[in-house]
């Protein structure tokens, strides 16, 4: 398994090695995903850009936080109703497994990624909440990449919110192992044969390590060389970028 961001590409744009990495891996038939904690692109829309950047992959191949968060709603109350603050790839979701999205006594709130957050939209996710809606976020990373610098996240906005109720949501994307788990469902894989590549301590790397499986952090994303001791887990392996990975696969 890999993540995306700051893995195989950066701002839309190729990691040197990652069509490589990918190409290898299809070569040889060995089963992987993608990984994503984006929950704005449907796995539809995200395979268009990665093959905009020169990766190209099935669309099957590509796990997001909006999937896993809609296979837990499905297992947990199924045919359930949801007020979503997010954007396509999590409304679609929802839709796919029968949802109802609706502002009036949803079973849930769902809170996903948007580069357009809406007062008014909080606001009324807020008074669900308030009103006995149970609160699902589809990741907890507080920060995102943009070529202007860090933008807020998901977490953000969730913190926010808790502030507000006094609710905590749940999150169902990295590092939750619960998405982990999903994927290895996905691929009929066991954790003790497979390796989760990843940019970030906090969410790919402690994931990964959680769920069974062995890490490698690459140094094209997040986090940098300097930093990886702060942590109280490290890496089973750190390298410079996914290219040093072509020869393994």
């Amino acid at each position: 398994m890999t993540d995306m961001d700051g893995v195989l590409v950066h701002e839309g744009r190729l990691i040197p090695g990652a069509d490589a990495f990918i190409g290898r891996l299809r070569e040889t038939g060995r089963p992987f995903l993608v990984l994503t904690n984006n929950s704005i692109f449907t796995p539809r829309d995200l395979q268009f850009r990665l093959r905009s950047s020169g990766i190209d992959l099935p669309v099957e191949s590509i796990w997001t936080s909006a999937l896993a968060t809609a296979a837990f709603l499905d297992d947990q109350r199924p045919g359930g109703s949801a007020y979503v603050v997010g954007e396509a790839g999590l409304t679609t979701a929802l839709h796919e497994i029968g949802y109802v999205l609706t502002d009036n006594a949803p079973d849930y709130v769902v809170l996903g990624e948007t580069r357009t957050y809406s007062f008014e939209a909080i606001t009324t996710a807020i008074r669900l909440i308030l009103g006995g809606a149970r609160f699902v976020a589809t990741n907890p990373d507080a920060t995102g990449p943009s070529g202007d610098g860090v933008l807020p996240a998901t977490g953000s906005v969730a913190a926010l919110m808790s502030r507000a109720t006094g609710v905590e949501p749940y999150y169902i994307g990295k590092p939750n192992p619960l998405m982990m788990r999903a994927a290895l469902n996905r691929l009929q894989a066991h954790s003790e044969t497979t390796v989760m590549v990843g940019d970030r301590m906090d969410t790919d790397i402690v994931a990964g390590l959680e769920a069974g499986m062995r890490t490698v952090l690459v140094l094209t994303g997040i986090v940098q060389a300097e930093e990886i001791d702060r942590f109280p887990y490290r890496p089973h392996r750190v390298v410079s970028s996914i290219a040093d990975l072509v020869d393994d696969v």
